[in-house]
């Protein structure tokens, strides 16, 4: 009998804000390497995750979604979900099923590119009537030639397995780029720093989440085995403060304690985190703190 192939390819997940894109990744991936919240535009950076299957390796690129983009940050975060389209092996383009069959990010995207495209189907188990479903297809089908269609819901895992199997069918031969037991290419520093902004998305309110940067100054492992981080939640306005911080700090001690808890899991190690908020005026607008923060 003949050995299968290994195949071994790139597959960027692109799509509107707040689709399940970062929701979706976790689930391929088993481990939650990427911040999710039910906020749009909480992913701002473009993240590897690793998948190893028998016989192939699927490299992810989680992106920004694609939106229109009027501070420098937003620009920014486009372009760089804009730049995930080329150079891969195969777009997962997500949709919600509950929101109306959006014909723009097909002209918008998928007409400047050569690249298969699969369609996502996300969230289907919140439809009413499961019958909507089948419409559902028939409608974004007319639309693009996509080369597969996907109904998965990525926060109860129910689909994932057959995307994946869906996703490999179309990734060429190749070799084992990453070990085995490596799940992202980001470095551990960036990934407590996306931890840490997640809790501040979800937890504080209005234009905060979106003013917000963070900045880890230093991460040791002590003797003890205990690692030691200390971070600056970077927000916009000195008027922004009061709300991170709370009353008798208890919104910081709120943050910095859900967060501890999913770094410790990312670590597997008990962590000693300490944040403090400082202020950079306009940073989303200022090249040099986009650069310093890792945005641009």
């Amino acid at each position: 009998m003949k050995k299968k192939s290994f195949t071994t390819g790139f597959v960027s997940i692109i799509g509107r804000p707040n689709v399940g894109k970062s929701t979706l990744l976790n689930a391929i991936i088993g481990e939650k390497i990427v911040i999710t919240s039910n906020k749009p535009q909480t992913t701002r950076n473009r993240i590897q995750g690793i998948h190893n299957i028998p016989d192939g390796q699927i490299i992810f690129i989680d992106t920004p979604g694609i939106h229109a983009g009027h501070s420098r940050l937003n620009k920014s975060m486009v372009n760089v979900a804009m730049s995930a389209i080329s150079g891969v092996d195969l777009l997962l383009l997500v949709v919600e099923a509950t929101t109306p069959v959006d014909a723009g990010i097909v002209g918008d995207v998928l007409t400047r590119v050569d690249t298969p495209v699969v369609l996502v189907i996300n969230k289907v188990d919140l439809l009413p009537d499961k019958r909507m479903l089948f419409d559902k297809i028939t409608a974004w089908s007319a639309l693009h030639p996509f080369r597969e269609v996907v109904p998965v819901s990525a926060g109860s895992g129910d689909g994932v397995e057959l995307l994946v199997e869906t996703i490999s069918k179309h990734l060429p031969e190749g070799q084992q780029l990453f070990p085995d037991d490596i799940l992202t290419d980001m470095p551990e520093k960036f990934i407590v720093a996306e931890m840490i902004r997640e809790k501040v998305f979800r937890l504080t309110r209005d234009e905060v989440p979106y003013a917000t940067a963070v900045e880890v100054e230093s991460f040791v492992e002590r003797e003890n085995g205990v690692i030691a981080i200390s971070a600056a939640i970077v927000l916009e306005r000195a008027t922004q403060k009061g709300i991170v911080i709370g009353k008798r700090g208890d919104m910081l001690k709120r943050i910095g304690s859900q967060a501890r808890l999913d770094i410790e899991r990312l670590l597997a190690a008990r962590v000693f985190l300490e944040l403090f908020v400082k202020v950079e005026e306009n940073w989303s607008e200022r090249p040099s703190k986009l650069r310093e923060y890792g945005y641009e």
